[in-house]
């Protein structure tokens, strides 16, 4: 069997500051019934138990180009926290 390398999808995320980060895109997804999108990505940084450290953000199209916001609301992200828990089984 080869060794085939999978190939990083990449982003880059503008911070307020208008600092420009590349970022590894680890899943995009949206809910059908609400139409919000969300990304969940990673800056590659471990934190003091060596677990890489995964950031969510819903993506908001509605100026015409994508902004990434917080999740606000509590149901949105039990919602959230369900991909990413199905997202750790998988692994």
């Amino acid at each position: 069997m080869e060794n085939q390398e999978v190939e990083k999808k990449m982003m880059s995320i503008v911070a307020d500051d208008g600092s420009i980060e590349e970022v590894e895109v680890i899943l995009a997804f949206e809910f059908k019934d609400n139409k919000k999108e969300y990304v969940i990505y990673t800056k590659n940084e471990k934190d003091e138990n060596d677990n890489v450290t995964v950031y969510v953000s819903n993506v908001d199209r509605s100026s015409g180009e994508p902004k990434l916001m917080g999740v606000e609301d509590e149901e949105e992200w039990n919602r959230v926290k369900d991909v990413l828990r199905e997202l750790s089984k998988a692994e």
